[in-house]
């Protein structure tokens, strides 16, 4: 791979236009370290998945989805959680997704991050996508996890996120899946 632009598709798994997920996706965007990139990925026009679908042909908005995440070298998913997990239209985008081919979370540089009103933030919502991302063969970012907790008291409607931790940790998250990618490129150099 080349040592050029580092593309990070971005998935948020909120649909709502101002949720505390997309303005943490936005930030950590801003975030990134010279040279990366965030491309955000729409996922909130995929259908109910449904085999039957799926066997008459992926649907457009899966395989714009499927298209741009395979285009970039990592993703980044910013969840809400919902009843101690992620939110249903993230999960429904994570079933289609893994069953097109290429399956474009496997091998991939993955960073994991969510903003909630509760105490937690994200951290049982985040755990189970770190499972989903094991059997897809995705490799989640171990260190450092960033769940914003207290969402509500934090973000600005303009959507700054006005806590230093939560802005250091989000740039640190950003930092480690840059230096993941760039291992991943010289490996490949090397391997060449």
């Amino acid at each position: 791979m080349s040592q050029g632009p580092i593309v990070i598709a971005g998935l948020c798994g909120s649909l709502r236009k101002a949720s505390f997920n997309r303005m943490a996706l936005a930030v950590f965007g801003r975030s990134l370290p010279e040279g990366a990139t965030l491309v955000p990925v729409e996922i909130g026009e995929f259908p109910l998945y449904n085999q039957e679908i799926m066997d008459a042909g992926v649907p457009a908005p899966v395989a714009r989805a499927r298209d741009a995440i395979n285009a970039a070298e990592a993703i980044a998913i910013a969840t809400p959680e919902y009843n101690y997990s992620t939110s249903g239209v993230l999960k429904n985008a994570i079933d289609w997704l893994s069953r097109t081919t290429p399956q474009p979370f496997a091998v991939k540089p993955i960073a994991l991050l969510g903003a909630s009103g509760g105490i937690l933030g994200t951290a049982r919502a985040q755990y189970q996508l770190r499972q989903m991302m094991v059997f897809l063969d995705g490799r989640p970012i171990n260190k450092p996890e960033v769940m914003i907790g207290g969402a509500g008291q934090k973000f600005a409607a303009d959507g700054t996120l006005n806590d230093e931790t939560a802005n250091k940790l989000i740039k640190d998250l950003g930092a480690a899946l840059v230096r993941e990618v760039r291992r991943y490129r010289a490996a490949a150099t090397v391997s060449a």
